[in-house]
């Protein structure tokens, strides 16, 4: 695994019996604590309308925790463009850039219900084929999980009038991103010829990721602009390999890449043995539940509080995607399931996602994986 580096991936979880604030502080603390155990990347998701997650605003929360650290890579996993304008996104991360030049990772990715594509690429067949369920090198392909029940619901269709101005048309994705891209660059152009200058922005030294589940659009055009892609195991691991391929597929070198790179994601609990490991992790099942309920994420459970809890096949049915391919256990262990996954998708790096009740034990578990993964290094 040599040269393999690892990140973060950061919901900023609120535990049960505490607030956003308490979360907020943990997470800059994990911040600084992952920069000294060597990770490369710390980067803040965005959700919204879930009181056990208080990851709203990625730049807000990064320019927090740019002030805290020094060398560790700060980004967004991802902003979500449906509900964004390219040049608040651009302005945004160039106030941020213009105090920590050349730390910042801009990934975007498209929120559910935001805007369309101009092409919707097919899904690509991955290189390794899936049997059973597992790739050829053992690593778990579950069955692909079907968000149809949540079309329509209250909830979802809430949080899009919430974000969005009434009346607001989102831009189509694809020309959303060109023109993240000439905002940068400082080439916009509107087809009338008007020019437009994001300042601060302009010229900012931040590295553009795209952020996908599938071989489709997101995938496509990140490869079309020659862009970074990140490739979601946790959230989507049915489509991690197809998500891969479609990008390399896709890909066409630019001035920032001559060959694809991409970063896969893994949610991860790590504890000194394997028993230790899964008790922590017990409340990973009526989380992920809640969230697929559309109910939104709940306040992340104490194990005896998640034992407590009702369940039913049906629940068990709903989130086993996801605690299949959860990786728990000894640092060992986990660093066993990450080398496979590395290897299934050809990952240029691995984006790691911890959520544990105690924040003392989120800190132990990344610690504890950056010294296996540095012994095999």
């Amino acid at each position: 695994m040599s040269g393999i580096p690892l990140g973060v991936l950061d919901l900023v979880p609120v535990p049960s019996g505490s607030g956003a604030a308490e979360a907020l502080r943990h997470s800059v603390d994990l911040a600084r604590r992952t920069e000294a155990f060597g990770y490369a990347r710390y980067w803040f998701a965005e959700h919204h309308l879930n009181p056990g997650v208080a990851g709203t605003s990625p730049a807000v929360v990064l320019a927090l925790t740019a002030a805290a650290t020094s060398t560790i890579r700060l980004g967004s996993g991802a902003v979500q463009l449906g509900h964004r304008t390219a040049l608040s996104t651009v302005e945004e991360f160039g106030l941020i850039d213009a105090l920590h030049p050349g730390r910042l990772d801009l990934g975007l990715g498209r929120s559910a219900g935001g805007p369309g594509a101009r092409s919707a690429a097919p899904a690509a067949t991955p290189v390794a084929p899936v049997v059973d369920g597992y790739a050829p090198n053992g690593l778990r392909i579950p069955a692909r999980f079907s968000f149809a029940h949540l079309l329509g619901h209250p909830r979802v269709a809430l949080q899009q009038q919430l974000l969005n101005l009434p009346g607001a048309r989102p831009q189509e994705y694809a020309e959303q991103i060109d023109d993240v891209l000439a905002l940068l660059r400082g080439d916009y152009r509107t087809p009338e010829g008007l020019e437009a200058h994001a300042v601060p922005g302009e010229g900012a030294d931040v590295q553009v990721w795209i952020l996908g589940s599938s071989g489709g659009v997101s995938a496509e055009t990140a490869g079309r602009n020659g862009l970074r892609f990140a490739a979601n195991y946790h959230v989507s691991p049915a489509t991690v390999l197809e998500a891969a391929e479609g990008y390399r597929a896709a890909f066409k070198p630019s001035a920032e890449l001559d060959r694809p790179y991409v970063m896969v994601s893994a949610d991860v609990v790590v504890a000194e043995d394997d028993a230790a490991a899964r008790e922590l992790a017990t409340g990973y099942a009526p989380w992920v539940r809640s969230i697929r309920t559309g109910e939104g994420a709940i306040p992340y459970p104490t194990p005896a509080q998640a034992r407590a809890l009702p369940w039913t096949d049906a629940d068990r049915e709903l989130v086993a995607d996801r605690v299949e391919t959860q990786f728990v256990g000894s640092p060992g262990t986990v660093a066993d399931h990450l080398e496979r996954l590395q290897e299934a998708t050809g990952a240029d790096e691995l984006l790691i996602t911890t959520i544990t009740h105690g924040h003392a034990d989120r800190v132990r578990s990344y610690r504890l994986l950056a010294e296996e993964w540095a012994r095999r290094s």
